[in-house]
């Protein structure tokens, strides 16, 4: 079975939040199936029929859709079992939550539910039985009253997969930006460029560039960390000492990569439309160009994992769910990644 034919699977994350909601949106909008490979919802098929209800008598979804429960036992047989389906059906493989949900309302009771999900989406995707995994978001919160050390789908997938380093990458119609440092502090930023993980990042990039999105020689521009990178080390060294060392011993070795660029210049048209992916070194710098650029269609992708994994690019929403006024723009085109990144790993 190639993972041309794999099907893909979408976590529900947490229930009480938007992600049964766009699930459902998107199958009403004849938009979560694909034609090419079917599609598999893990979550409380009780809770999704019950949102189906609610978003129904709101008119947030308008056709009849069937949602048709696939048993525990045929997750072994999962690439023969789980054809494409049709728009108005919804494939969903039955994780129950410990206690009722309520659209809106966080129980901790339920954040075992969430966890499993995540749990059983790796084991899928580490086994091979789906080509991909798709997340609606979580309430961190929520699962950190069972797992104290939780920081996100990222880390937990990486530490599922047994690896010390993943690459967060952002990307729509316009770029792809991929980060040497997440979630840290402005203070704690410099500390964190070293040698070593500007390399990782770099290493990681450039192969899934090559084997997840099928560019053989993917061209790479990469942020300076300091205000106009360094200007020549009057306003920083980390270029001189760090970034550049490691920039040009790739360039040495043939890969077409930039050495470090002042993010103000980089992120212009003339240089964004030239590039098959951007590393930037924290946070705000590369997010705040992409979202400006197309904040709907951002999604939200893991690079460096054993699998494909894309996630929408928001939170639980708590305050929409339930209401059918949340948009599912985001689901929409973390799915489409997901089957153009398998389609370009099969190709």
């Amino acid at each position: 079975m190639t993972i041309q034919s794999l099907p893909l699977v979408i976590t529900s994350g947490e229930p009480a939040g938007i992600g049964m909601d766009i699930i459902l949106m998107l199958a009403d909008k004849q938009q979560l199936n694909l034609p090419n490979r079917a599609v598999i919802v893990l979550a409380d098929i009780n809770a999704l029929q019950q949102r189906y209800s609610e978003l129904k008598q709101k008119g947030a979804v308008k056709h009849g859709l069937l949602i048709r429960q696939l048993a525990m036992n045929e997750l072994k047989d999962l690439p023969k079992i789980a054809q494409p389906s049709a728009h108005d059906t919804i494939l969903v493989v039955d994780v129950p939550t410990a206690q009722p949900v309520v659209a809106g309302q966080l129980n901790p009771h339920n954040a075992p539910m969430v966890i499993a999900q995540l749990q059983l989406a790796h084991k899928l995707a580490i086994s091979k039985q789906v080509a991909a995994i798709v997340t609606a978001p979580l309430q961190k919160s929520v699962i950190m009253t069972v797992l104290p050390d939780f920081m996100g789908h990222t880390e937990f997938f990486m530490q599922q997969s047994g690896l010390d380093k993943v690459v967060m990458m952002l990307a729509n119609s316009l770029m792809k930006v991929a980060l040497v440092t997440t979630h840290l502090p402005l203070r704690a930023v410099a500390d964190a460029i070293s040698h070593e993980e500007v390399a990782k990042t770099v290493d990681i990039v450039i192969h899934d560039c090559q084997q997840k999105f099928g560019l053989t020689h993917p061209k790479i521009l990469v942020c300076g960390l300091n205000p106009h990178a360094g200007e020549s080390g009057y306003l920083g060294r980390e270029e001189i000492e760090i970034i550049n060392p490691v920039l040009q011993h790739y360039r040495d070795q043939g890969v077409d990569i930039s050495l470090a660029m002042p993010a103000d210049t980089l992120f212009t048209q003339k240089h964004i439309a030239t590039a098959d992916a951007i590393i930037a070194m924290y946070h705000d710098q590369g997010l705040a160009p992409l979202k400006s650029h197309g904040f709907g269609e951002t999604v939200n992708i893991t690079l460096g994992l054993p699998y494909i994994r894309t996630s929408v690019d928001h939170g639980t929403a708590l305050d929409l769910a339930g209401t059918g006024k949340a948009s599912a723009d985001s689901l929409y085109h973390a799915i489409g990644y997901a089957n153009n990144m398998a389609t370009a790993i099969a190709l």
